[in-house]
């Protein structure tokens, strides 16, 4: 049996990654084109010359935000999908990835606006947290 009560919060992380992507683009396009950069030769220049070099740093924090969209998250997706398919998606797992959603969000939030280092670094800590407690749920449910 289906819980669907963590369904909802993986596709509404879905859907603010692609919020971000939209961001990312919508600030990086005109930024690169007031600096003329030309990205046939950026392609050709060795790792780490590349647009952090070249571009405004609160242009960069949405790319590296939507990066980090791809890379904890991807557990979590799992995880959520996992608890979903063995019955045991919906109360405290439910509520676990909706608080995992609405942190992971704030963290995109505060990076890029502020960046304030702490700030994203206690956003980031809660985060994995709540997605280890949610490794846990599925782990006691599969097992």
């Amino acid at each position: 049996m289906i819980n669907v009560g963590t369904l909802g919060p993986v596709v509404a992380l879905a859907i603010w990654t692609m919020v971000m992507w939209l961001w990312m683009y919508a600030t990086r396009i005109p930024a690169m084109t007031a600096a003329k950069v030309d990205a046939d030769e950026l392609a050709r220049k060795p790792t780490g010359a590349g647009l952090d070099a070249m571009l405004p740093p609160e242009v960069q924090w949405k790319a590296h935000n939507y990066n980090h969209l791809h890379e904890a998250p991807t557990v979590f997706y799992a995880v959520a999908i996992v608890l979903a398919l063995v019955g045991a998606g919906d109360g405290l797992a439910a509520t676990l990835a909706w608080a995992y959603v609405v942190l992971r969000v704030l963290h995109s939030l505060v990076q890029v606006t502020t960046n304030k280092i702490i700030v994203r670094f206690s956003l980031f800590a809660l985060s994995s947290l709540v997605l280890i407690a949610l490794i846990v749920l599925a782990a006691m449910a599969v097992f």
